[in-house]
């Protein structure tokens, strides 16, 4: 048989989405491998079996004909313990696996033989831009946000003229102009809103321009000078930090909708809007806090609901790529493909993992059960000197010879005392 890569049904709570779309299971047919997809795997994403079936995928029995043999196990969360448990040893599990999150589910992987790959930490370098599953899921996320803020604003977003009046375009502030940020002031900006944004990098600013957004920042010769040669924010000082953050309050109280999207991977999200910020803003106000479930940027925020502050909504919907299942599945699969291109001999339609290639390392948690991740790996204890040998020296008994005996005599003594 060749190469068996199995799909389970996602069983993580707020979760819709599958790792593979009809196109991903038309290609790795095409390479000779079994896929073999769980019974309603796609439900969610509005994939049927039996759409997957004409793709050329099969659909198990069962979930030990599942796991039965499986090579390659590609999911979408982490696996629970249960799932874990089905999983046999030397098995390739690929997921977005939140390692910051789960070391405890990193060292059961390595217990049990099981050689991980974690997509969230996959390289930012050219060569591994198509397997970035960051960017694809947070793309869908800043654009599902504007449509979420949407639901709960009560006004219309561009200007209108109509012989009643004039209706006023509404105000929206993306607080983060990463992938998310981005596609959240091109949303907003399509649906007719006056849109401005922030971001710490110097860089960020002509990006924000581009899209038709204003950028917000205090730009003295600190802030051009904020960015590293990788194109990373270098720490501010406390004067611009507390300059920069008047400057956004004052801005906040006139913004419409605000939406955060800041994310710092292995720490807490970091808080930009405090309690007085949204008190502040007018009600029936709307912010939408997409790092929520990371510890939140808006004080008061809530995984899973959304919470009224005097008048004030804050929105924090859980796994917002997943309220896009059908997208953000295709382009999850999409990222994983891309990924076993680079590992799948396609001659021999097996295995051919390059363990010292750059996104390989990047990506690579565990492998024959040892934590080969640099981040995630115990720290060897230095070995321990060995205690110097203590040297005892006898004093010679006195003897009677010539003063040339006596000085070689005492030599071995002296060095003895000095090591």
């Amino acid at each position: 048989m060749g190469l068996k890569i199995a799909i389970p049904k996602e069983r993580a709570e707020y979760e819709k989405r599958v790792a593979v779309s009809v196109e991903t299971v038309k290609k790795l047919t095409a390479l000779g491998a079994l896929v073999m997809i769980e019974k309603d795997a796609g439900a969610g994403a509005s994939v049927p079996d039996d759409v997957f079936k004409d793709a050329g995928a099969t659909i198990a029995k069962g979930e030990a004909d599942l796991y039965k043999s499986a090579d390659i196990v590609l999911k979408v969360q982490a696996p629970s313990d249960a799932e874990l448990a089905k999983l046999d040893k030397d098995t390739l599990l690929i997921a977005m696996l939140a390692p910051y999150a789960n070391e405890n589910l990193i060292k059961e992987l390595a217990k049990k033989g099981i050689d991980a790959f974690s997509m969230e930490l996959v390289p930012r370098i050219t060569r591994a831009q198509s397997m970035d599953v960051l960017s694809s899921q947070s793309n869908l996320s800043g654009y599902k946000a504007v449509l979420d803020a949407t639901e709960h604003y009560t006004r219309a977003f561009p200007m209108m003229m109509t012989a009643a009046g004039t209706i006023p375009p509404t105000k929206v502030f993306i607080m983060g102009a990463g992938v998310a940020g981005l596609q959240a002031i091109a949303t907003a900006k399509r649906l007719g809103a006056v849109v401005s944004a922030t971001d710490v990098r110097p860089a960020a600013k002509e990006q924000v321009e581009s899209l038709g957004g204003s950028f917000v920042a205090v730009e003295n010769e600190e802030f051009k000078e904020a960015e590293t040669a990788g194109g990373y924010a270098k720490e501010m000082s406390k004067d611009y930090q507390k300059q920069q953050a008047a400057l956004v309050a004052e801005h906040i109280t006139k913004q419409d909708i605000v939406i955060t999207t800041a994310l710092i991977p292995g720490r807490p999200a970091p808080k930009l809007i405090d309690t007085k910020m949204v008190k502040s803003m007018k009600p029936g106000s709307v912010l939408v806090d997409l790092a929520v479930e990371s510890g939140g940027n808006v004080e008061g925020s809530k995984p899973g609901e959304v919470v009224d502050v005097d008048g004030v909504k804050i929105i924090g919907h859980r796994n917002v790529p997943s309220r896009l299942a059908t997208d953000a599945s295709a382009l999850y699969a999409k990222n994983l493909l891309n990924l076993l291109n680079l590992i799948i001999d396609k001659e021999s339609a097996k295995l051919a993992i390059d363990w010292e290639d750059e996104i390989i390392q990047g990506i690579a948690l565990t492998k024959g059960g040892e934590i080969i991740h640099p981040n995630f790996a115990a720290k060897k204890a230095a070995p321990k000197k060995a205690a110097p040998k203590k040297t005892t020296t006898k004093k010679a008994a006195p003897k009677k010879k010539a003063a040339d005996s006596d000085k070689d005599e005492k030599k071995p003594a002296k060095k003895a005392k000095e090591g």
